[in-house]
Order: structure tokens, then sequence, then C-alpha cells
């Protein structure tokens, strides 16, 4: 199985945005204890959050085709197809639980940061009905798709707010880090 430094190091040589890297890390940590949560495979748990967007930015109009391709060509197909599989749109069938944790986390974890980026104690008080009032808000973090947010908690099957909570404690417990 590919290693996190062969990640980092595919990461390296396709993204040099602070945000993004700092995006994908975010969905590395959720994905990897979501795993533990599930009994889960956590090394491609981790691995799948932290190369889903990997490819985005040296490739924009190619996403995620290209990381997809180098992770098949790797062996890594489980992996590759919950990548190909992290935007409904794309209409991708959704297999595994790791094909639906990746949707799940993905456009949320990047909105719980941005709800956190607008508060003066960023993180730390950070609350899940606060997340969900902000859902609410089409202007806030509009690029941000909520369609997205709410297929990938269905599929999941988790609850909304229960959802929202486990992320800001993943997210909290590695605000140092994160910078949030």
């Amino acid at each position: 199985m590919i290693s996190r430094t062969e990640a980092r190091e595919i990461l390296s040589n396709l993204t040099q945005s602070q945000s993004l890297l700092r995006h994908m890390r975010t969905l590395e940590l959720v994905m990897e204890a979501y795993a533990e949560k599930f009994g889960e495979d956590k090394e491609a748990w981790a691995i799948a959050g932290l190369l889903h967007d990997a490819d985005y930015e040296a490739y924009p109009d190619k996403h995620p085709h290209i990381i997809v391709e180098q992770l098949n060509a790797m062996g890594e197909t489980k992996i590759a197809h919950a990548i190909s599989a992290h935007y409904t749109k794309w209409n991708v069938p959704y297999e595994t639980r790791l094909d639906k944790a990746l949707l799940a986390c993905d456009e949320l974890t990047g909105f719980i940061v941005a709800c956190a980026q607008v508060r003066p104690e960023g993180i730390a008080t950070l609350e899940p009905k606060s997340v969900i009032k902000k859902l609410k808000d089409k202007g806030f973090a509009a690029k941000v798709e909520r369609d997205e947010v709410y297929k990938g908690v269905e599929l999941l099957e988790v609850d909304l707010t229960t959802h929202i909570a486990f992320i800001i404690e993943v997210l909290k417990a590695n605000q140092e880090e994160l910078g949030i």
C-alpha cells in the first residue's frame, strides 16, 4: 500500500497553494478519525483525504483524473475510486463507506474551517448550531455547495449535527497545526 510519505511526495509535486494543502491536511485528519471510529483502514482513509484534491491546482480541467490514474497505476484502486467519487455531479457510484465518507467530509470540513476563521476564538468555541446557521446563509462561503454537504450526510447515514460535532472535535485537536 502507498505510504503517507509517498502520498506527501505526490502532493508536493502537484500542489503549492498553502490553503489547498491545509484543506487536504484537514481532510486527512478527519478521514483518519472517521476510519478509527468505523473500524476501517486508517492509512487508506487518511491518504484518500490527503490526496483527494492533489491534482486540482496543477490540472483543474482534468481534476480528479490525474491523481485517480496515478493511484490506479499504483494499484490503489479503492482510494482512487473514492477520490473519483468525491463530487456527486461526476456520477461515480458510491460503493464503499470510504467513498461516502470522503464525500460527506470534503465540502463540510472546508465549510467548518471557514466558520472558524470568522470567529475571534477560531475553532475553540465553534458549535454545530453555528455551523448549521451558516449553512443556511447562502452568502457565507458561497462556493461551498450545500447540496454536496447534505448528500454526503445522507449517503454516510449520519446525523448532520453529530457529523459536524465530530469534524469540529478533530479540527480542535489539531487547531494549532492548522492555524484555526
